[in-house]
């Protein structure tokens, strides 16, 4: 006695189709989803047991319901009976929101199917009863009285059709439709073998004095230096020498990327003491909550807009435009290259995710930092898409490169306590660019999808001091990296 009923529900399950449709709202394109709207025999069936949820809209209220997000373009939607008018919305969040509309949703964890019964404006007929009625009797178990609900003539359902029809709309109430979509999704859930890989307090890289007193072996050359033109440290090195070309040509990978408020190295001309930014120096202090600042770079004007034209954050956490910024992109041989766990934060799980590679003894060669100097400015001719897996090598990005042997920074480090990760290579781009604040913004949001949780790094993080010369390499070079 099931049958017709689950016959009917197959062959409307059959109707459901789909067709591309890009979509711009103002200047932002929308990275956005596949949205798979049918009838799912399967969640009526199991409604209780896929974690279905009911919402009815009432008049005078708006209906939402949470939608499932792929990184595809948006389908253009057609909801039968009815006129719908789009507006999508870039978001953090994916849902569907009905103004004033009384259909009931219903939605499902499994695979994101959603469910659009039956519904009416507040001002139209009975058919929203009539679609409560078809899923609360069919989830109950009474299939034939389901059916004829369901088979009613106010019913109406959404979906996504093979091709539009030009008589569609004709005479049909108009519902307003917002969709709201996001561009970040996560890679399927997995272990993580360099989740906690970060050596542990008293292992043996804790901070340690820079110039110790007990006898003790000091620490080695430290970072960020000095980095301008025939600059030399007074720190005799001996040891192995840094990596001078490109850094994957190596066999090393990005595990991480992040940033300090202002630059933590020095580069004369370009990113110094005498540099200047849109807030004074107490402010910037105030807003990366950290006591030490880094030095600014020379291309704020207050009376030029792209260095104060404020821009809407939707990824990265308390960032300015007009403000400097450097960017470390740490480097491994012992990462998990080519993997969903590629990127981790902290960094130190990317750099030591893989046992019985790394070697203090020829270390620089096995682990590196890119570091480049921006500007951040609200001007889409400065963007660049793929700030996420490394430095930018175009035009004079990367043609003046100092080349160090260094340590890592930060602001647990300075000039009297001193970092144990060291010896490593230092790759840092003399000059300052700047870069518009969507390349970043971007950036953040690729930060957000990876498998590990970067959350810790979506925020400028505090600059050390510039080593001083006793601490710095006397082996700084010069290099060129080229496309």
């Amino acid at each position: 006695e099931n049958l017709p009923s689950f016959l009917f529900l197959s062959n409307l399950h059959k109707t459901v189709h789909k067709f591309p449709s890009k979509l711009q709202s103002d200047k932002t394109q929308i990275f956005t989803m596949k949205l798979v709207l049918t009838i799912a025999m399967q969640a009526l069936l199991g409604a209780s047991m896929t974690g279905s949820a009911f919402a009815v809209g009432e008049c005078g209220s708006n209906l939402t319901t949470d939608i499932n997000a792929k990184g595809e373009m948006v389908k253009d939607l057609k909801i039968d009976g009815f006129k719908p008018t789009f507006t999508y919305v870039a978001s953090s969040e994916s849902k569907i929101v009905m103004e004033d509309f009384t259909a009931s949703f219903m939605t499902t964890n499994d695979g994101g199917v959603m469910t659009v019964t039956a519904g009416e404006l507040c001002s139209g007929s009975s058919s929203g009863s009539l679609s409560l009625l078809g899923l609360s009797t069919f989830a109950l178990g009474y299939p034939l009285l389901s059916a004829s609900a369901l088979l009613a003539k106010e019913f109406v359902f959404a979906s996504a059709m093979s091709e539009p029809d030009e008589h569609d709309h004709c005479d049909l109430p108009t519902v307003k439709v917002t969709i709201y979509t996001s561009d970040i999704m996560k890679p399927p859930a997995g272990d993580n073998p360099c989740a906690g890989k970060k050596p542990a307090a008293g292992g043996g890289f804790d901070n340690k004095p820079c110039y110790p007193t007990d006898g003790t072996v000091p620490a080695g050359p430290q970072a960020g230096a000095n980095v301008s033109k025939d600059y030399k440290g007074s720190m005799e090195y001996n040891g192995t020498e840094p990596i001078l070309e490109a850094y994957f040509n190596d066999g090393l990978c990005p595990v991480n990327v992040h940033w300090h408020l202002g630059a933590e190295h020095l580069s004369d001309g370009q990113f110094d003491a005498e540099g200047h930014g849109p807030s004074d120096i107490e402010h910037r202090r105030l807003a990366a909550g950290k006591e030490r600042k880094g030095n600014l770079c020379h291309h704020y004007k207050e009376d030029d807009s792209k260095f104060t034209e404020h821009y809407e954050w939707k990824h990265c956490l308390g960032m300015e435009v007009g403000q400097t910024y450097e960017v470390h992109w740490p480097h491994s041989k012992a990462g998990a290259c080519g993997t969903p766990n590629q990127y981790q934060s902290p960094f130190y799980d990317g750099v030591f995710c893989r046992d019985g590679i790394l070697s203090l003894d020829i270390l620089p060669k096995l682990v590196g930092v890119q570091a480049q100097i921006f500007t951040i400015v609200n001007d889409e001719s400065y963007y660049y898409p793929d700030l996420f897996r490394g430095m930018i090598v175009d035009g004079e990005m990367g043609k003046d490169m100092a080349v160090y042997v260094g340590s890592t920074t930060g602001t647990s480090r300075d000039n009297e306590t001193c970092s144990a990760y060291s010896p490593i290579t230092w790759q840092v781009d003399r000059t300052c660019h700047m870069i518009s604040a969507s390349s970043f913004d971007r950036m953040c949001g690729e930060m957000k999808s990876q498998r590990d949780d970067m959350s810790e790094d979506l925020h400028a993080h505090g600059s050390r001091k510039v080593v001083a010369d006793m601490l710095a390499a006397d082996n700084l070079s010069n290099t060129q990296h080229t496309p």
